[in-house]
């Protein structure tokens, strides 16, 4: 038998799939399902769940950008609530400040979270262990409340300061 290799294809050792292949895959949230969650819960819902992902798979830089990403939206929001209540009402304002949540959200999703969605699935396809939602959409929608009681709260305040209310 001829062991002449010079006419066999190339190949390529790719680490990222190779080396994780054979092993068991971890309990994830689904990222598509996370990003999509996000359009309720703001992108920090998602990058947070999405640093638990890559937590577990492993990918620790990307999990430090999701916490940045997590830390700056909210920011982001603490920032759009003062400019709220200090600025007067406008439907300018109003506007500026959907589109620029909006704006917020796809660019996370095309910046870190939607290459969560591509790897999980070229790495497990659809068969993975799927960790439970009831948890992480409680704690949302505490948050969520909590966040619109304080705003309203901050509003009445600032309101009763000055004269307004």
């Amino acid at each position: 038998m001829n062991t002449d290799d010079r006419y066999a294809p190339p190949k390529a050792a790719v680490q990222d799939v190779t080396s994780h292949h054979d092993a068991a895959p971890p309990p994830l949230w689904n990222p598509g399902a996370a990003a999509s969650w996000s359009l309720l819960f703001s992108p920090i819902f998602g990058a947070l769940l999405h640093r638990k992902n890559w937590l577990a798979l492993g990918d620790e830089q990307k999990a430090a950008q999701s916490k940045a990403w997590a830390i700056g939206s909210g920011a982001f929001y603490a920032v759009l609530l003062l400019v709220n209540v200090l600025l007067p009402d406008s439907k300018v304002q109003d506007a500026f400040g959907r589109s620029a949540g909006l704006a917020l959200l796809v660019a996370w999703y095309y910046a870190i979270g939607k290459s969560q969605s591509g790897l999980v699935l070229a790495r497990y396809g659809k068969n993975y262990p799927r960790k439970g939602w009831l948890k992480p959409l409680g704690i949302a929608v505490g948050v969520y409340v909590a966040f619109l009681l304080a705003a309203v709260l901050v509003g009445v305040v600032w309101g009763t300061v000055n004269g307004a209310g």
